[in-house]
C-alpha cells in the first residue's frame, strides 16, 4: 500500500515554491493516489502535470504499481482546510450544519476556531405592517458543519 504521509511529504515539499498549496491526499483501493490543491487565485493544469510528475519520480513503479490524479478543488467542492474558508470570506456559501440545516449566507471570517457567516432574514417590527431584511452574523465552530462550499448564483 502506498505512504499517505510520503504522498503529502511530496507534495507538500514541491508545493512550498509556489502560490499552490495542498487540499488533500486520498490512498483509494487499488493504489489510485488522488492528491487535490488550491490556490488563492486559480490553479493551472500545468501546476498540476508539474506536481504530478514530481510525485511520479520519487515513487518506485517496480516494487509498487499505481495511478497518480492530480487535480484541483472544484469550485463546488466542499471546503476541506482553513485557507479554503479564508480565502472565500466575503464570498456567499451554502453552510451543511452537523444537525442538518442548511445555512446560505455571506462568509464574514474564519480562524483555527470556526466560521462567521452573515445570514439575511425577514422580521417584523413591533408595530411595523411589512417585514424588513435584517443582517445577523451567526458563528459556527467546525465541529458543528458537516460541510461548506462556494455558492453560485446566476442571476
Amino acid at each position: 500500500m502506498i505512504d499517505k504521509q510520503l504522498i503529502i511529504q511530496l507534495a507538500e515539499e514541491k508545493l512550498a515554491s509556489s502560490d499552490n498549496y495542498l487540499v488533500d491526499v486520498e490512498i483509494q483501493p487499488g493504489n489510485v493516489i488522488i492528491v487535490e490543491i488550491d490556490n488563492d487565485e486559480a490553479v493551472c493544469i500545468d501546476d498540476c502535470a508539474e506536481l504530478s510528475r514530481f510525485i511520479e519520480e520519487h515513487l518506485d513503479r517496480d516494487s509498487e504499481d499505481f495511478d497518480l490524479e492530480v487535480g484541483s478543488a472544484g469550485i463546488t467542492s466542499p471546503f476541506k482546510i482553513l485557507r479554503q474558508y479564508q480565502k472565500n470570506v466575503g464570498n456567499e456559501v451554502e453552510v451543511l450544519l452537523a444537525n442538518g440545516a442548511k445555512m446560505t449566507g455571506v462568509l464574514k471570517s474564519a480562524d483555527e476556531n470556526g466560521i462567521v457567516l452573515t445570514v439575511e432574514k425577514q422580521v417584523k417590527p413591533e408595530g411595523a405592517k411589512r417585514k424588513i431584511t435584517v443582517e445577523e452574523n451567526l458563528a459556527y465552530p467546525y465541529n458543528e458543519i458537516k460541510s461548506t462550499k462556494y455558492l453560485i448564483r446566476f442571476k
